[in-house]
């Protein structure tokens, strides 16, 4: 009290609480007597405060103060001593092909404000610190970071504060080409297409053409009185005079007074990872899960949020980009997100697409318990991962239920700000948003049908506010593969080249994706308008120099857990009587690590002792039988009931000792 008041002892002495440089502060306060009040205020010098911590000799900093010197004291000491804080009309004539003036487009230029600076090889970010909040702490400073109010709003990267976001040049820079289209190329099209509609006596105002990577936008303007169905049944017949691949003709276009007509370029141009990321689009997009799909046909760079998608249906024939556009999206989360802000889930029946991800296990993957692997790639396990991501939306349902929100990020922001109060029912979290990849879709419907369908349905249709997304791609686009059901909780759809008019009915419920050129060509569609992108290209070693460069860094202790799904099928705790002999021969490790740990859980026993889910399951059961732990409650451990290690080797001496 006398602190608070202001009033000075006559000596307080702050003995090193820590071993190292940290720990040997020690501060001595020498004043008057008791009686006498000082007028001394507290400043925080936390260079000085650092200078003096490097001293060789601490104890020594001993400085005798009258009533007017002002004490030297850090902001954190202050708060442990009980200080107060620092602060066109009419009739158009007939004309013909040579009197209409073509205007282009190129696209926007690059400039060189919108390429990003990047740091050499194994350089720091300017305001890197390596050594931020990584020394040893005090005890002062420890009280003052228990206190809610005084530590702040809660940090998720804490654990990770180290963490580096991949840099551009990990990627390849490719050489730029130019413009794919010359000026003589643009000026015979244009002559082609007026001329082949005025053949079949349509006429036209003008005409102008918008150039992309891997398509040309012609775009014209009917005279008028010329019906548009006229154009749009013409498709085939400016391909045969343009000698072109397909050409896709958007009559109208929405939100113009016109009718564009797709032309494959000659040359096409490859659009870069590290193009698209490099962007301002990207950098400066304020999106919770920012997608580079890749570049319109305006040459603009397509960012999409997958958090407001919130599901993403990606289909198309083999070998026509569809692995490359999954590598994209992962890599697009893996260079704006933090390891505590986003989760992944994949799905990889084939088993060699997303392999490489694997070595992210502690970074930004999660673990389903009876993996053997981080990447599902046996399909009786994707049913029961599936079920165990529902029983997590259930339980982010049941968080944002007891803290009277409707959304993640309204979850996370009173979290953070220390607003939830402290639950017998429900232990308050920071939410990472979960995105589930799942590579081959029709390998799973065929194998497992509604056991599949089911549950992503239900993720599908209430997982948006609790943070969940699913990302599905398949090679087969029919009605047997993609369901109404899925149809109807996917809005958003990426479609890649298929062979069938059909088939792009299922996938973008209209035509469109029988008529693009492959590699990369994508129709991106959400809602009514449909998107042509060119998608972003990155190589296989770019991706695992990008997964080198993460694993290299610090890791979490343990990966983000999923709630433990027993299913129908998986075996019961029998009311058998479990004998020494039936038992395995690590029950005892295994009992103390659960004892020692306070949580019974299979998967914690199968990675802490590096056995299969069975055993440890089974460990599970027969310390059950025990009575150590108790039954299965679903998403959440068992209860342990022991908690003495004396307690605990006595039951296990009787057991053992009946031998």
């Amino acid at each position: 009290s006398d602190i608070s008041e202001g009033k000075l002892l006559e000596s307080v002495n702050l003995k090193p609480a820590l071993p190292g440089s940290l720990g040997q502060l020690t501060a001595r306060i020498v004043g008057n007597s008791a009686t006498k009040d000082a007028k001394a205020s507290a400043k925080t010098k936390g260079n000085k405060a650092d200078d003096a911590l490097e001293d060789d000799d601490p104890y020594d900093r001993v400085k005798g103060l009258d009533d007017a010197d002002e004490l030297d004291l850090t902001g954190k000491s202050r708060i442990a001593l009980g200080l107060p804080k620092p602060t066109s009309k009419g009739k158009a004539p007939k004309i013909a092909s040579e009197d209409i003036e073509l205007e282009i487009d190129f696209g926007p230029k690059e400039t060189e404000s919108a390429v990003s600076t990047i740091p050499a090889a194994g350089e720091r970010p300017e305001n890197f610190d390596l050594d931020k909040g990584d020394a040893p702490r005090d005890i002062l400073s420890a009280e003052a970071e228990s206190d809610p109010e005084t530590q702040g709003p809660y940090d998720p990267k804490a654990e990770l504060r180290n963490y580096v976001a991949p840099t551009l040049d990990l990627l390849k820079e490719y050489p730029d080409i130019g413009n794919p289209v010359t000026r003589e190329e643009l000026n015979d099209n244009k002559k082609q297409i007026v001329e082949v509609l005025l053949s079949f006596n349509i006429e036209i105002v003008s005409i102008s053409a918008t150039v992309g990577p891997t398509i040309t936008l012609y775009e014209i303007v009917p005279r008028p009185g010329v019906r548009i169905s006229q154009i749009s049944r013409l498709s085939n017949d400016i391909a045969l005079n343009l000698a072109a691949l397909g050409i896709r003709i958007i009559a109208p276009i929405p939100g113009r007074g016109s009718i564009g007509i797709e032309v494959p370029n000659k040359n096409r141009q490859m659009v870069p990872l590290r193009d698209v990321l490099s962007s301002d689009k990207y950098k400066d997009a304020k999106m919770e899960l920012p997608i580079a799909l890749g570049k319109t046909i305006s040459n603009e760079v397509m960012v999409v949020d997958l958090a407001k998608m919130p599901h993403l249906l990606v289909a198309g024939a083999t070998g026509q980009g569809k692995s490359v556009g999954i590598n994209t999206i992962i890599m697009s989360l893996l260079y704006r997100k933090h390891p505590a802000e986003v989760k992944l889930v994949l799905v990889d029946p084939k088993k060699v697409e997303l392999s490489l991800y694997s070595r992210l296990e502690r970074h930004f993957l999660t673990y389903m318990p009876g993996q053997d692997e981080s990447i599902i790639t046996e399909n009786k396990k994707v049913i029961n991962t599936l079920n165990s991501l529902v029983m997590e939306m259930e339980d982010r349902y049941n968080l944002l239920k007891d803290a009277q929100v409707r959304h993640i990020t309204e979850y996370n922001a009173k979290f953070s700000d220390h607003k939830l109060a402290p639950s017998e029912k429900f232990r308050h979290r920071f939410l990472p948003y979960i995105v589930m990849i799942i590579d081959e879709f029709a390998d799973l419907i065929m194998t497992a049908g509604k056991d599949v369908e089911l549950p992503i349905a239900r993720i599908a249709q209430l997982a948006r506010a609790v943070g969940m997304h699913l990302i599905i791609a398949t090679q087969r686009p029919t009605v047997k593969i993609i369901t109404g059901t899925i149809k109807a909780n996917f809005p958003a759809r990426l479609a890649f080249k298929v062979t069938s008019g059909i088939d792009s009915k299922t996938i973008l419920d209209g035509p469109g994706a029988e008529q693009l050129v492959g590699m990369g060509d994508m129709l991106l569609s959400m809602g009514a308008d449909k998107v042509r992108i060119q998608c972003a290209f990155v190589d296989t070693p770019e991706v695992d120099e990008v997964i080198k460069f993460i694993q290299d860094q610090d890791a979490l202790y343990m990966p983000y857990l999923l709630p433990e799904y027993v299913g129908e099928d998986e075996e019961a705790v029998g009311n058998e009587v479990l004998t020494p002999k039936d038992a395995d021969e690590l029950l005892r490790d295994a009992a103390h690590l659960v004892v020692d740990n306070s949580i019974g859980s299979t998967s914690m026993l199968q990675r802490r002792m590096k056995i299969g889910y069975n055993r440890a399951g089974r460990m599970m059961d027969q310390l059950c039988q025990l009575g150590i732990v108790g039954e299965t409650r679903g998403s959440k451990p068992r209860e342990v009931y022991v908690r003495d290690i004396l307690e605990l080797e006595s039951m296990l001496d009787l057991f053992y000792g009946g031998e």
